[in-house]
């Protein structure tokens, strides 16, 4: 239900609705997306959507199957654009009910949470990149504590979401998209982090907390896990791997009908836990974490639905 409220998004949940309603049918045809776990998204009160982060297609397809409203957090420059281009980006992006961030880190990341957590105040589904940024290659990374902060601070439970297909269906630096390949998205089941409510100060409970939300992303989509936050490789990989959607660190399976196997903000409040080495950062098995590994493909959740 849209209520009104001082912020600008949300009154503008008729737009939305309308473009879900002209867009959805026409994405559907055209790319014939499949979902899987779609009734583990709560029906009703506050949850988070954690979401890996494949391509810029993934802002349409990962609330398409969904009866309830997202509200994303969305990197700023969506909104800063200029002229016509820029114009129709903006308002676009507000409409659907995206909320400019600040992704420069420090205070804006604190704005950034305090943004998301009065959107789950509002009994809202809040979606976002725990990685920060897309995948430079197609592989999943180190999440960003903000989540687990809005997580514990805003007491929502977290929905793992696994983009699937989407770094082959639309390579980084390409606008069209490859119609032979299905995009698809898979729910995982809430994650209850309650044991940990009071203690979002704790870096060690954020970190084991992310870690957690990461590793069941991370069953869910197959993707081989990369211990480094994306930002960092984006630097050190050559910007034709990137486009290249068939390189050997994409996700596994993704093909012509859906997978064999499997820019927002991940607002982090732990900036110092990121220039520290490996072997100085707090243990992320404390206190009872999944901690993803460095490599591999987890073997569970790999098949596509029947029927979709």
């Amino acid at each position: 239900m849209c209520r009104r409220s001082a912020f600008t998004w949300e009154h503008k949940c008729v737009f939305y609705w309308l473009v879900k309603a002209l867009l959805g049918p026409l994405l559907r045809i055209v790319f014939r997306p499949w979902a899987d776990g779609i009734e583990n998204v709560p029906r009703e009160g506050p949850a988070i959507i954690a979401s890996n982060h494949l391509s810029f297609s993934d802002h349409f397809f990962a609330p398409l199957p969904l009866p309830r409203k997202v509200v994303f957090l969305a990197k700023s420059e969506y909104f800063t654009g200029r002229g016509l281009k820029g114009l129709v980006s903006k308002a676009f992006f507000s409409g659907v009910g995206q909320i400019p961030v600040d992704r420069s880190g420090g205070e804006a990341s604190e704005r950034a949470l305090r943004t998301g957590l009065r959107v789950l105040a509002q009994g809202h589904l809040l979606g976002i990149y725990p990685e920060g940024t897309r995948t430079p290659d197609g592989r999943l990374y180190r999440g960003k504590t903000g989540v687990a902060r809005l997580a514990l601070e805003g007491r929502a439970p977290v929905v793992p979401c696994a983009m699937i297909g989407g770094f082959e269906f639309q390579p980084p630096g390409k606008i069209r998209p490859r119609l032979r390949i299905r995009p698809g998205v898979r729910f995982g089941k809430p994650l209850d982090f309650s044991r940990y409510y009071g203690m979002e100060k704790d870096r060690v409970v954020l970190r084991a907390v992310t870690d957690e939300i990461m590793y069941a992303i991370m069953k869910l989509s197959g993707q081989e896990y990369v211990d480094q936050y994306a930002q960092r490789s984006k630097h050190g990989i050559p910007l034709a791997q990137r486009r290249d959607g068939s390189e050997q660190h994409a996700p596994a399976g993704a093909g012509a009908d859906g997978p064999a196997g499997a820019d927002s903000t991940g607002a982090d409040s732990d900036r110092a836990d990121s220039d520290r080495p490996d072997s100085d950062r707090p243990d992320n098995g404390r206190p009872g974490s999944a901690v993803p590994q460095k490599s591999g493909t987890p073997e569970a959740g790999l098949e596509r639905p029947a029927g979709d």
